[in-house]
C-alpha cells in the first residue's frame, strides 16, 4: 500500500501507565487504590507518580523517597541510608545506631520508633531487590534491637515482689 507524505494510517494511541495515572487523577479519580486498579499499576507506583508531579504530598510506603519527609524525624535519615553495596549498608547501620542512641538519650520514643521503621524499610528494599547481604546487615541490627529484654534490669522487679510478699506476711500475722 503506497501512501503519500500526507496520508497516515490510523494508529491506536497507547497510553503509558504514568499518563493514565495522571489522566485519571486529573479527571477526578483521587483514590490511589482505584487508580491502581484501573491503570494496572501498583499503588506504590501510583503514589510515587502523583507525589513526584506535586499532586499529592501525603503518601508514604516502602518505596517513598526520603526526599519527601514523612515527619520531623525523616530529616535525620535523608541521604544517609542506602544498600548499594555492603559498605554503604554498614555505614547506614552506623547512622541508624547513632540516631537510635540520640533519641534514647532524649527519651524520644517516637524518634526511636522511626529509626526502627527506617531500618525495616531499608531491609525490605534491599531484600526485594536481591541485595541479600546488604539486607542481612539491616536484619541483624534490627534483631539486635528487638532481642533485648524490655525489662532492662530485672532486679528492681524482684525487690518489689519481695517487699509485696513481706507486706502480705505482715498483714496475715496482724489478722491472726
Amino acid at each position: 500500500m503506497n501512501k503519500t507524505l500526507f496520508e497516515m494510517e490510523e494508529h491506536e494511541t497507547i497510553q503509558s501507565k504514568k499518563d493514565m495515572i495522571l489522566s485519571l487523577f486529573n479527571s477526578g479519580t483521587k483514590e490511589i487504590e482505584t487508580i491502581a486498579a484501573i491503570s494496572g499499576a501498583k499503588p506504590s507506583y501510583v503514589g510515587s507518580v502523583l507525589q513526584k508531579e506535586g499532586l499529592i504530598d501525603n503518601y508514604f510506603d516502602l518505596y517513598t523517597s526520603t526526599a519527601h519527609p514523612m515527619n520531623i524525624y525523616s530529616k535525620h535519615f535523608q541521604g544517609k541510608l542506602g544498600f548499594k553495596d555492603v559498605f554503604t549498608a554498614r555505614q547506614s547501620m552506623r547512622n541508624l545506631e547513632q540516631s537510635y542512641n540520640y533519641f534514647a538519650t532524649q527519651q524520644d520514643r517516637a524518634g526511636q520508633h522511626h529509626t526502627l521503621e527506617m531500618a525495616l524499610t531499608m531491609l525490605d528494599r534491599a531484600r526485594w531487590t536481591g541485595k541479600l547481604e546488604e539486607a542481612e546487615i539491616y536484619r541483624r541490627w534490627l534483631v539486635g534491637k528487638l532481642s533485648k529484654s524490655f525489662v532492662d534490669n530485672i532486679r528492681p522487679m524482684e525487690i518489689r515482689q519481695e517487699k509485696e510478699e513481706r507486706t502480705d506476711e505482715i498483714k496475715l500475722k496482724l489478722a491472726a
